[in-house]
Parts: C-alpha cells; structure tokens; sequence
C-alpha cells in the first residue's frame, strides 16, 4: 500500500531522522567505553549500548525508507475532503477540526488522523453539508462536515 506524508510529516520525519543519526557518535563512544571495561559476557553497559545502537539503526532505516518510497502530497484539491485537508466536523452542536494525514504522521489526540483509520475512512471524499457515518466500539457515530480547507 503506497504511503503519503504531507509536507509537514515531511519535514517531521527528516528532522527525527537528523536526531537519530546525530546520536550514532555518542552511542558508538559507549560501546567504546564499555568495551574497555572488560567481560563483554558480563557487560550490562556494553550490551544495553549495543541494543540502543541496534533499535536507532532500524530507526534510521525505516525513516530512510519512508522518505525514499512514500508520497508527499500538498493537499487534495477540490470540494472533498482528501489528505492534507483540514477538516471542520459537528456532532451534537459541538465542533472538532481535524487534518487527514498518512499513518506515519496520525496523532489523534492533536487532531492529526490517519486517512486509513475508520474516522478517515468516512471523511475520504465528503463535500461540505455531508454525513460522515462510522462504527465505533459504542455505536455508530455521525457527523456534519461544515467545513473543508
């Protein structure tokens, strides 16, 4: 499945990607120190460096790899709602304003949701005066779209 980031996840992801990578030194200098100590059979420090270096080189990779192979995309044009849209939904007189983004880049709980989730799903191509309608472990839930940007 082809992933998308807006240019915000972007420029997210490059910056974590510059973090890992700048920590590449500083982990492999306590390896080096570890190793000194002797007994790498018996090394608690030497070993928990080495599984640091371990997980922020697949870190590393995996972003590399999201960078190189997924799509960037603005925002969709039009009247519906697409990735990169912001859009403004009522339930019960009460408003909430989301932005469609790729799953590398959802954050729910800042208003950042995937396009694959269910709430995604029933925003995809809803203009504005629509229903979004979606089933959650509590019941189906509607809502108005009364806005798109």
């Amino acid at each position: 499945m082809e992933k998308y980031l807006t240019p915000h996840g972007e420029k997210k992801i490059k910056k974590d990607l510059s973090n890992l990578e700048e920590s590449i030194p500083e982990i492999a200098e306590r390896i080096s120190q570890a190793k000194e100590k002797g007994d790498l059979s018996e090394n608690a420090e030497y070993t928990a460096a080495k599984e640091e270096h371990r997980r922020v080189q697949e870190e590393i990779d995996r972003l590399r790899n999201l960078l190189n192979t997924a799509k960037t995309i603005e925002k969709s044009e039009g009247d519906k709602v697409g990735i990169g849209c912001q859009v403004t939904v009522e339930k019960n007189g009460d408003q909430k304003t989301y932005i469609l983004v790729g799953s590398e880049e959802s954050d729910p709980s800042n208003g950042r949701v995937s396009y694959e989730s269910p709430l995604g799903q029933a925003l995809m191509d809803k203009k504005v005066g629509e229903v979004a309608t979606f089933e959650t472990p509590k019941g189906e839930i509607n809502l108005s779209i009364i806005d798109i940007k």
